[in-house]
C-alpha cells in the first residue's frame, strides 16, 4: 500500500514547510535513509527522510512551494501503484494511505550534508560543479559566485562550511558597468548623480516569519516598557574571578542568563504566557537568548536555566550559538522559552526596546557597559553603567511586577556573589 509522507512539525511556530529542495524525483528509487527533500522552516534549512523503502509516485509542490504542517509532500510506493484514492481523500479529510513520515513530535531530521552532485547553475568552460544543495543555496542568499568557492568537501565538493568561511579577496563587477561599493557580503552599484535604481531581496522563509510572528505580538499583547541603570563594577570584577577557575569563558551575557534566571524563581509571575482564556504560570526556566543570523534571528535555549552554574550556562549558550550560525542547531535547542534575553550591548547600542517573543510575556533588552558620571553621597563618580529595558506583556505583568523583577535582578548582577548562595 502506498505511503504517505507528510510535512513534519519541526518547531512550535512552524505552520508550513518551504521547499528548497527537491533529492529525488517521480520514479526515483526511495530508501528509507535517503533524504528526499531540503525543507525550510522559519528557524533553519533541514533535511528530511522517509523512512520507507519504495519508488517516489508523487510530489506534493514544486521546489520553492510551501506544504502545511501534517500536508503531504509526497507519496511513496510501488511502481505503477494508483495513489488517486489517497489524494482524493485528503481532500475529503480522510487518507487510506499509512503514514510514514517523521512524527510531529519526531526529531529525526538533521541539518547535515549531503554527498550529491549536481550541474551547474553557470559555468564558461561548459564543466562541472560539485556542490551540495544547501551550499548552493546559501552562496546564492549570499551573493557569492559558486564558482570562486574551492570545496573541501571529497572530490572537491563544496559544501556548506565552504560557504560560510568564504572570503572574496576581490569582488568582481556587475554586469552593468557601474562603479561598484563593495562590502563584506555583497556589491552596491554607485548609481550616477540623479539616476534612480532599487533592488528586490527575496523574502526568506525565516524573515516570513520573524515578520508574522513579531507582528503579531506587537499588535496583540499590549507592551510597555521599564528601564532601569545598573552598576556592573562588581560584576565585571567578580567575571574576571570566575574566570580563572572557569573551565570555559564567562562572558557578561551569561552572568545576566543566570542572574534573569534566579530572579525569574522569585518573580514567578514573569516566567508566565498569556494563553487567551487563562495565564500559563510555568514552573520551569527557560532562557531563550536572540543570535542574529544571515536570515534573521534565532533564539537558542538554555532550559532550566536557574538550575545551572555559570560555567555550565557559559558552555551550553556557546554551543547553542555557534549551532545556530552554522545551520546546525535543532528543533528541540530552539523552542520552549518562558523569557528572552536579547543583547545589543556588543553592538555598542546604549539602550533599546525588543518586542515580546511569544510565548513570553516578557523580553529584557541589554545595552553596553559604558563608563557613566554618577551621584553618590553627593559625589560624582565614575560608574561601569549598564541600562536595562524590560519589555512586558500587560494582559500577564503589571508595572509594580515588572518593577519588582527588575530591583532584584539589579541586585544580583550589583552584588554577583549572591548568586553564588
Amino acid at each position: 500500500m502506498a505511503e504517505v509522507v507528510r510535512m513534519p512539525l519541526l518547531s512550535d511556530t512552524m505552520k508550513e514547510g518551504v521547499i528548497a529542495e527537491w533529492h529525488k524525483k517521480i520514479g526515483d528509487t526511495v530508501k528509507e535513509d535517503d533524504i528526499i527533500a531540503d525543507v525550510e522552516t522559519d528557524k533553519a534549512t533541514m533535511e528530511v527522510m522517509p523512512y520507507v523503502n519504495g519508488t517516489l509516485l508523487y510530489i506534493g509542490v514544486e521546489k520553492g512551494k510551501g506544504v502545511p504542517v501534517n500536508g503531504i509532500m509526497a507519496i511513496i510506493g510501488k511502481p505503477g501503484e494508483d495513489f488517486e484514492a489517497i489524494l482524493s481523500a485528503e481532500k475529503g479529510g480522510n487518507s487510506p494511505a499509512k503514514q510514514s513520515s517523521l512524527p510531529l513530535d519526531a526529531p529525526a531530521t538533521k541539518e547535515i550534508e549531503v554527498t550529491i552532485v549536481e550541474e551547474p547553475t553557470h559555468s564558461e568552460a561548459g564543466g562541472r560543479i560539485l556542490a551540495s544543495p544547501l551550499a548552493k543555496k546559501l552562496a546564492l542568499e549570499k551573493g557569492v559566485d559558486i564558482h570562486n568557492i574551492k570545496g573541501s568537501g571529497d572530490n572537491g565538493r563544496i559544501i556548506k562550511r565552504d560557504v560560510d568561511s568564504f572570503e572574496p579577496a576581490i569582488t568582481a563587477p556587475i554586469a552593468t558597468g557601474n562603479k561598484i561599493i563593495e562590502t563584506k557580503n555583497s556589491v552596491m552599484p554607485f548609481m550616477a548623480a540623479g539616476e534612480e535604481g532599487h533592488t528586490d531581496v527575496p523574502i526568506t522563509q525565516m524573515r516570513r516569519i520573524i515578520a508574522q510572528r513579531l507582528a503579531e505580538s506587537k499588535f496583540s499583547a499590549p507592551h510597555f516598557y521599564l528601564r532601569i541603570s545598573v552598576s556592573m563594577d562588581n560584576a565585571m570584577e567578580a567575571r574576571k574571578s570566575f574566570n580563572t577557575i572557569s573551565p570555559v569563558k564567562i562572558s557578561f551575557n551569561d552572568l545576566i542568563i543566570k542572574a534573569c534566571a534566579m530572579t525569574l524563581r522569585k518573580h514567578p509571575a514573569v516566567n508566565s504566557s498569556w494563553m487567551g482564556d487563562f495565564i500559563r504560570q510555568n514552573n520551569h526556566i527557560h532562557i531563550g537568548t536572540a543570535v542574529a543570523v544571515e536570515e534573521g534571528l534565532i533564539v537558542p535555549v538554555v532550559k532550566f536555566a536557574d538550575q545551572k552554574s555559570l560555567s555550565q550556562i557559559a558552555n551550553e549558550a556557546a554551543t547553542l550559538i555557534e549551532k545556530a550560525r552554522t545551520k546546525k542547531i535543532q528543533p528541540q535547542e530552539f523552542t520552549g522559552n518562558t523569557f528572552t534575553i536579547s543583547n545589543l550591548g556588543m553592538m555598542d547600542i546604549d539602550e533599546f526596546t525588543a518586542i515580546i517573543n511569544p510565548p513570553d510575556s516578557c523580553i529584557l533588552a541589554v545595552g553596553k557597559i559604558a563608563p557613566t558620571p554618577v551621584v553618590e553621597n553627593n559625589v560624582i563618580v565614575v560608574k561601569q553603567i549598564l541600562k536595562l529595558t524590560l519589555s512586558c506583556d500587560h494582559r500577564v505583568v503589571d508595572g509594580a511586577v515588572g518593577s519588582r523583577f527588575l530591583q532584584t535582578l539589579k541586585g544580583y548582577l550589583e552584588n554577583p556573589v549572591t548568586m553564588l548562595v
